[in-house]
């Protein structure tokens, strides 16, 4: 088969995946405009956030992971004009989000003193308890808005999750602005107002989403009337068991870049700050992986309800190509800007800190040439991945993801993220081995897969 038959498939890849990637950036341009005007505070600041989010990165893939599974119901009531069914899905699972939603405040709220016992910099801590208190309350309206994302979805709606995360960058992006720095007459409250705009934010985006939603024709009846209480444990159930695989998975992943954030608290404050540069920078690129990760999910289901597992496999290739490619092309850009990239994070102009800038700088350089390498084992991960949960594969990729991540890439992060070995540079080694090795194996599940369904539809 020659390369056209693949490429051929990238127009209509990028039709599927590009709104599902601008609203992932969205929720990724949130913490990267926080990060820049946090950044400008002190290195202390930026390490606070970065230690505050570790937290809410671990909460929200299970919040973001369990809701997933709303999108795959509604899809198919859609398809089959079952409203019942589909309104069904959309209100037990909004049910569910919001209940996942408080649980996951109460845990981020009470685990705040772990800070203390993990040997994190005191001034860091001090700086990241309340922050942490605001953002842990945002978790609420972010899972209730992907039950509203994730329905979305699923009725091929997908432009109305992203304007209400443009909305909500907008406003996050001006109350930033006037309550870190004390704008226009209000207080400035520093890292705590980046707190209080991703709270504000995270409640306008579901009200926009569901005004939205109740505006058109076709949704209005779904997020109208909705008798909260009113619940089907059989739907509960369905929701639960699709959901909960894509959370663990989810949370094997985000774990380990979490644990990253912790290793690096244990060196201090500066390499604390670099590794939140980097991660941050890398995280945006990460999210056209994820668009095309759920366009690959689509495009795969639908070949395997159709049974042409052939062309199933031809498309699931033009999507690792096409996200193969992309990747390629951020490595490179992050190799030859690994040295300016950082700098747009900190204040040179800042005497009192230009030592912590400058030292905050030359270690996050050195982890975007990390970043630009790993770009392409992240890409091919998420995207076979995405492709697996299309044909409805979840438990054996959960039980690869675990180990890949944390029999493989965490002891190597620890073994050489020490001060004495390699330092930062040392645990971002760890996160491209467990990347790769997820990669690896993740495509030999996938091969073996499809390879053998062809097989047996060939004999029959």
């Amino acid at each position: 088969m020659n390369l056209s038959q693949y490429t051929k498939e990238f127009k209509y890849n990028w039709q599927l995946a590009s709104p599902v990637m601008l609203g992932m950036l969205g929720h990724t341009f949130v913490s990267f405009v926080d990060n820049i005007m946090v950044g400008q505070l002190g290195t202390a600041e930026l390490a606070a956030v970065s230690l505050g989010n570790s937290f809410m990165f671990i909460a929200m893939s299970l919040g973001i992971g369990f809701s997933t599974a709303i999108t795959p119901v509604v899809a198919e009531s859609d398809a089959a004009n079952n409203f019942k069914e589909g309104k069904s899905a959309f209100k037990n699972g909004l049910f569910l989000c919001t209940v996942i939603g408080v649980i996951l405040f109460f845990i981020v709220y009470f685990a705040k003193p772990l800070m203390y016992f993990m040997k994190q910099p005191v001034e860091v801590v001090e700086l990241a308890i309340p922050y942490l208190d605001l953002v842990a309350v945002s978790l609420i309206p972010l899972v209730i808005f992907q039950g509203f994302k994730q329905f979305s979805d699923g009725m091929s709606m997908t432009r109305y999750p992203m304007y209400a995360t443009l909305v909500g960058n907008v406003v996050n992006i001006v109350l930033n602005y006037v309550l870190i720095f004390g704008k226009f007459g209000f207080p400035e409250l520093g890292i705590v107002g980046a707190a209080y705009g991703t709270l504000v934010s995270r409640i306008l985006m579901v009200w926009y989403i569901w005004y939205l939603l109740k505006g058109k024709e076709k949704s209005k009846a779904f997020v109208t009337n909705i008798k909260f209480f009113v619940l089907d444990k059989l739907m509960i159930k369905k929701l639960l068991h699709l959901g909960s695989p894509s959370a663990m998975q989810m949370f094997f992943e985000v774990a380990i870049f979490t644990a990253a954030i912790w290793l690096s608290g244990l060196l201090g404050k500066n390499p604390q700050a670099a590794n939140q540069i980097a991660l941050n920078l890398s995280s945006m690129t990460f999210m056209v992986a994820t668009g095309l990760s759920v366009a690959a999910m689509i495009r795969v289901g639908n070949q395997k309800g159709l049974k042409a597992y052939f062309e199933l496999r031809r498309i699931a290739f033009s999507l690792f190509l096409m996200g193969t490619l992309l990747a390629v092309l951020f490595a490179l850009f992050f190799s030859v800007f690994h040295e300016y990239l950082p700098k747009i994070y900190v204040d040179f102009d800042d005497a009192k800190n230009l030592a912590d800038n400058k030292e905050v700088v030359g270690i996050a350089s050195k982890l975007l040439i990390a970043a630009a390498i790993f770009q392409i084992s992240d890409s091919i991960q998420v995207l076979v991945l995405g492709a697996l949960r299309g044909l409805q594969d979840v438990k054996i990729p959960t039980l690869i993801t675990f180990i890949s991540y944390w029999l493989v890439g965490f002891p190597i992060s620890w073994f050489l993220g020490k001060e004495e070995a390699y330092g930062s540079f040392g645990i971002w080694i760890g996160l491209l081995a467990g990347l790769t090795t997820a990669a690896i194996l993740l495509y030999i599940r996938f091969n073996y897969l499809t390879k053998r369904l062809i097989l047996s539809n060939n004999k029959s």
